[in-house]
């Protein structure tokens, strides 16, 4: 605890969990009187070369002075940070504030220098780099705008943290020491070397619990049954290619292996490394087992012990303590409660799950916060053939269960550039980070397909996730902006994973139908006009059509230019000439490898053996059918293949076009045109606009403005003055609108702004309301204007009750309102409609995430369904669009700018067709959260 005498407070919110650059984690706090002990012992483990470094000369120990300056602060002035690991110091940082006369000072001077000492042993693992986005942080909130650095020429370590950081700086070298100094304004290059750090750190440290060279299953029983020891026999079953150990303290002395596997007591009884631990012991033990864990270096846990945030507040808080234990080791866990994680690489073959058979190695990254949903899509994915069955399977698994740690933004982070997966399908309950997974959504599904499926909203035990506030469709707009495909449940969640694993996305909606049945090409033609599609005259084959008649139909219309995929419909035909299901299969699959480049997809009815032909993967040739002609095969519900054996080879690469099978049409076309939406967002994004720059934008002068209005309390509605001259900081002008208490001064304000005038009522309930009669336009004089003033406190009451105000006229145009929110569970969010009963009553708003690209503003303006009355309806004047566009851009730069502005409401802004005119605003301001997706790299606390 820091003494009275401090100036300030201990800044708990300084506190963070961070992921480091091999995948461990560390804990960033500030240092106080407390460490003296700790400082002493971190600065003995210090090598003597460090040192020097550190202070320029020998530098054996730390005097008791020494220790005083580094273990005092006033977190303002003096502020130091330090990087733990197991509650030890492994690294520390400091800044102190200088005037410029290079002298300590105080505020109002911004140069602070800064200097850093990392153990020898931890150097190499970035620390120093989270340590500088951290101290940075802190400094910019304790008003320093620049650090200063001295740095012996040598000393290329800690230079290269300085330079690769990505700020602006200068450099200067005198009396034998390199100086460098650089602002703290975050820079696009700052940012993208912070993202990028974050990228490889969070993917390193998910690859450390799906790679592993070894695992200990803590709680495996003696006998078969129960959770450890099922868990411990599926990863020897599934193969596992590492060193595997059994661990149960209830073992007796003279027993050393459990059915082959070594078995021992405590993890620290075990010879060699631990890389992953599987935890399946009672709650009440699970702390016991943790310290085992992290002092004998084990890397990573997976928790499937309940009794934590599901069962209670007393477990939520055994939850939190669980995950503060691990972080204290730098070790990252999944759970608790969880399901288990599975990797089929044949390389690995990890099944460190409650599965009781290894799925079948593939393509497609699963992962799913609830347990059972988990089993329900493993289920289905083994079932299913048609692209599943063969190749087409499972390349990791996650299931997360309480979400204590490691999210679906750590998986996004490792199947990011994972050479292993092609495809991510995601089961959410609830979106943590709303930034930060729309970021990593976006940068992910320019690579390759993120399909997820958000359940009603509830978060994970011992989470506290709000509810969005947007309607469903909304929201789904918005993630698929992010490059998302959202379905709305596992049947089209895996549907759509089956069509983007193996097949090429469509180059656009025309979509051409071929069969055998007029009725299903039928179906399957008002199906693809439901989801937007282009359908082609469907072709019927009749039901005589044998497997080359489809051979050669598939073929023309593969090379057909004006189709971008192809459906086909087949119905069972029963006669001597008909085709085997193995024989159909063969045919579609040779003319859809002859012919690359568009999706074929197939609608199947009864067709018990088709979708497992079609996903056959050891050979390209007709299967051989022993069975009699004309007698039907069973459906797939009751033929399924065995699955396949960890130890079995992958199929060959000359099998990639599986063709997936859909049991009816609906299905089928829907996953279609979900990867015709996505195939667009993909050409889209590959050249999606730019934010642009105004010159007459004052993002310092707003940010003094925010500061000085949210001194006055912690969140507030703007009134009419400070709204416009926050909103004029951003280059957003609003028309003046003068209060006018009595006819009297109705007339000194029509005088002052000049006339015609308009006469309006701001009362709640009759804001924006023109249908009520709160609104007089066009008044010409003084004796329209006192006429009008009667007529609206006759009919709505005494004018402290209207609130009425005078605004002189703005030129005649379309009313439209722009508003931008922070919604819980979709981040930064900026919307466009028309003003009125289409915005209000038919909810014609179109949407989009911030910052909001020229691109996007552009799209933005012709996503409602009312645009046209924008551009001419019916030979009206077309407006300013490309002005509206523009005041778009302002507002999502002021909102992205400044997360203390939760809400802005420009309504009306009448667009004319030249320029525009605000004629109200609201502005409201709350004090940003301590962590933002746009702050230092820090885990979430929950």
């Amino acid at each position: 605890m820091q003494t009275s005498s401090d100036r300030h407070e201990y800044p708990a919110h300084w506190e963070a969990d961070v992921v480091l650059r091999d995948g461990g984690t560390a804990r960033i706090r500030p240092i106080t009187v407390d460490d003296a002990e700790r400082l002493v012992s971190f600065y003995e483990q210090v090598s003597d070369e460090s040192k020097y470094y550190r202070f320029f000369a020998p530098y054996p120990r730390l005097s008791a002075k020494d220790v005083h300056r580094f273990t005092h602060h006033d977190f303002v002035d003096r502020v130091g940070l330090a990087a733990t690991v197991g509650g030890e110091f492994i690294a520390t940082v400091r800044y102190d504030r200088i005037g410029t006369d290079g002298l300590p000072a105080s505020a109002p001077a911004d140069e602070a220098e800064v200097a850093f000492l990392v153990q020898d042993a931890h150097q190499g693992r970035g620390v120093a780099s989270a340590l500088l986005e951290h101290i940075g942080a802190v400094a910019r909130e304790r008003g320093i705008r620049r650090f200063a650095a001295e740095v012996l020429p040598a000393n290329n370590k800690m230079i290269k943290v300085f330079t690769d950081a990505g700020y602006t700086q200068k450099r200067s070298f005198e009396d034998g020491v390199v100086r460098l100094e650089f602002d703290l304004e975050p820079t696009d290059r700052s940012l993208a070397v912070q993202r990028a750090r974050e990228q490889r750190a969070e993917a390193r440290s998910v690859r450390r619990l799906l790679v592993p060279g070894s695992v200990a299953v803590v709680g495996a029983g003696r006998t078969a049954g129960g959770v450890g020891r099922s868990i411990l026999d599926n990863i020897r079953d599934a193969g596992f290619t590492g060193a595997l150990y059994a661990v149960n303290k209830a073992l007796p002395e003279d027993v050393k292996e459990l059915d082959g596997v070594p078995a021992h007591r405590s993890v620290r009884d075990i010879d060699g490394p631990v890389d992953l631990a599987v935890v399946a012991v009672p709650a009440e033990h699970v702390p016991e087992a943790v310290t085992e864990c992290g002092e004998h270096g084990v890397q990573g846990l997976v928790v499937v012990s309940a009794g934590y945030a599901e069962s209670g507040p007393e477990g939520r808080e055994r939850q939190r303590e669980l995950v503060r234990h691990a972080r204290t080791y730098g070790m990252r866990i999944i759970g608790p409660n969880a399901f288990g994680i599975i990797n089929t690489s044949s390389e690995v073959r990890l099944n460190a799950s409650l599965a009781p058979e290894m799925p079948r190695p593939g393509r497609i990254g699963l992962f799913a916060q609830s347990g059972a949903i988990g089993i329900a899509l493993l289920s289905r994915l083994q079932r299913r053939g048609g692209g599943v069955t063969g190749v087409t399977g499972v390349s990791t698994f996650v299931s997360s269960g309480n979400r204590a740690d490691v999210s679906g933004n750590d998986v996004i982070q490792y199947w990011y550039d994972d050479p292993d997966t092609d495809v991510v399908l995601m089961y959410l309950e609830s979106i943590g980070n709303p930034r930060k997974f729309t970021r990593l959504a976006r940068r992910t599904a320019a690579a390759k397909p993120l399909v997820v499926v958000q359940g009603a909203g509830s978060a994970p035990q011992g989470h506290a996730v709000r509810a969005t506030r947007l309607p469903h469709a909304t929201v789904s707009a918005l993630l698929r902006q992010a490059g998302l495909i959202r379905v709305d449940t596992i049947t089209e969640l895996v549907d759509a994973g089956l069509l983007l694993a193996r097949q090429p996305l469509p180059a656009g909606p025309r979509v051409a139908i071929l069969g055998n049945s007029e009725s299903l090409g039928l179906l399957t033609y008002d199906a693809c006009l439901s989801e937007g599609l282009r359908p082609l005259r469907p072709l019927d084959l009749t039901t005589g059509a044998s497997a080359e008649d489809f051979h050669q139909a598939l073929l023309r219309a593969l090379g057909d230019d004006s189709c971008d995929a192809v459906v086909v419909t087949a119905i069972p035909a029963i006669g001597e000439g008909s085709p085997g299901d193995a024989e159909l299969a063969e045919a579609l699959r040779s003319a859809a490898e002859s012919v690359p480049g568009k999706p074929v997809l197939v609608v199947h009815v009864e067709l018990g053996g088709l979708a497992e032909a079609l996903s056959a993967a050891t050979s390209t040739a007709p299967q051989p059918d022993t069975r009699a002609t004309g007698t039907r095969r069973l459906r797939p519900s009751q033929q399924l293949p065995p699955p396949a054996r960890a130890q079995e080879p992958a199929a060959p690469a000359t099998c990639s076009r599986l063709i997936p099978a859909y049991p009816a049409a609906e299905r089928a076309v829907r996953a279609l045109g979900e990867a015709v939406k996505y195939a667009q967002w993909r050409r889209d994004s590959a050249d999606p606009g730019k934010v642009p720059e105004y010159e007459d934008i004052d993002e310092k002068g707003a940010a003094r403005l925010i500061g000085r209005m949210l001194a006055r309390g912690q969140g507030l509605t703007l009134g009419t003055e400070d709204t416009c001259e926050l909103l004029g900081q951003y280059g957003i002008p609003v028309r003046r609108a003068v209060p006018a208490f009595t006819p009297d001064d109705a007339a000194r304000a029509a005088d002052t702004l000049g006339y015609p005038v308009a006469l309006k009522a701001t009362a709640p309930h009759l804001r924006h309301r023109a249908d009520l009669g709160g609104v007089r336009l066009d008044l010409a004089d003084e004796e329209q204007l006192r006429r009008a003033y009667a007529e609206l406190t006759e009919l709505f009451g005494k004018p402290e009750e209207l609130r009425p105000v005078v605004q002189g006229m703005a030129p005649r145009g379309v009313d439209t309102v722009i508003r931008a929110v922070i919604d819980p569970a979709a981040g930064a969010v900026l919307s466009f409609g028309l003003a009125g009963a289409a915005s209000q009553l038919l909810g014609d708003m179109a949407h989009r995430l911030v910052p909001v690209t020229d691109r996007e503003a552009t799209s933005l303006v012709r996503s409602i369904r009312t645009a046209p009355l924008l551009f001419g309806w019916r030979g009206s004047t077309p407006v300013d669009t490309p002005a509206l566009e523009e005041l778009l851009l302002r507002v999502s730069r002021l909102v992205d700018d400044h997360p203390e502005v939760v809400a802005v409401t420009l309504e009306p802004v009448v667009v004319a067709p030249r320029g525009l005119t605000v004629l109200g605003a609201s502005v409201r301001l709350a004090p940003p959260p301590a962590r933002d997706d746009l702050g230092p790299r820090t885990l979430p606390v929950y």
